[in-house]
């Protein structure tokens, strides 16, 4: 079994997975932060049809998962900002998405096994062309993260004083949602498009349970993606059973582990606490 990780579908899967957990982990505190979880999801069902759209036209079905991700990300951010308005926006944009998925495969002749893989990801399968965009998507990703991440932030967690402030809420709600399809489009190919909450929802869920510092957060989702992306690889390369398995077992693993740590770490660190606060109090020695 040794001899396998010399073979370069297994290195290629272990490259594209890599990246794609870091991106993950980088992403999925933000999504946690303003409640976009179902947005997660409604992009990777409508990245499906783009996979269907594309094999029906003879195209390879990650191109089409990323242009259907892409669209849906932007009419997303057209229709709504506000966390209700986004949710109505959301729906809308699944549902019809969802509907051009159907359609789709009714009318495509050819056999429709790839649009399917990409239901409960195909990282075996990918290949040297496919690491190299990995690649190049992840790094525009972050690249764009990085630009606006401080005025993200702000808006994320006050968007009401932000606006107020002039920050363009609006239009930094639209980049990161098209940011996030990026990141969709990416897990897709790990664990499938009904998966794709295992690696970027779960891990920051988890690492938001251990500290709350925003830096030692991400640190600890992206830390948790590889875990799980890297783990998930090596059992599935020694058993019979599916990566994707084996990925959500170990994310949602981690997760309990987080949630049942949780009250231990706040008991550590509650004394240094009260310390620092009886040595404020008037009279303290």
């Amino acid at each position: 079994m040794h001899s396998l990780w010399h073979y370069a579908f297994v290195q290629q899967a272990l490259l594209a997975g890599i990246v794609t957990a870091i991106l993950a982990g980088v992403v999925g505190p933000i999504v946690t932060m303003r409640n976009m979880s179902f947005a997660v999801h409604g992009l990777a069902e409508v990245g499906f049809s783009g996979a269907a759209g594309a094999v029906m036209l003879g195209l390879p079905a990650p191109v089409g998962v990323l242009a259907a991700a892409f669209a849906a990300a932007g009419a997303i951010g057209a229709l709504g900002v506000r966390l209700r308005e986004r949710d109505v926006a959301i729906g809308s944009v699944l549902a019809f998405g969802m509907g051009l998925g159907v359609l789709f495969l009714t009318l495509s002749t050819r056999y429709a096994t790839e649009a399917f893989s990409i239901l409960f990801g195909s990282i075996l399968a990918v290949s040297r062309e496919d690491v190299l965009r990995t690649a190049l998507v992840g790094a525009a990703a972050l690249a764009a993260l990085a630009a606006i991440s401080r005025p993200l932030r702000f808006a994320s967690v006050d968007p009401e004083v932000a606006e107020a402030r002039g920050v363009p809420v609006r239009l930094l709600s639209t980049v990161f949602l098209l940011i996030l399809a990026l990141a969709v489009a990416e897990v897709i190919q790990v664990v499938g498009a009904l998966l794709v909450l295992t690696l970027v929802v779960v891990p920051a869920g988890a690492a938001q349970r251990l500290t709350a510092h925003p830096s030692l957060i991400t640190a600890c989702s992206v830390a948790i993606a590889l875990a799980a992306t890297v783990g998930g690889l090596v059992c599935a390369l020694y058993t019979s059973w599916p990566v994707s398995f084996f990925v959500t077992a170990l994310s949602f693993t981690a997760y309990v582990l987080a949630r049942a740590t949780a009250p231990l770490v706040a008991l550590i660190k509650a004394p240094g606490r009260s310390a620092a606060a009886s040595k404020r109090e008037p009279g303290a020695i």
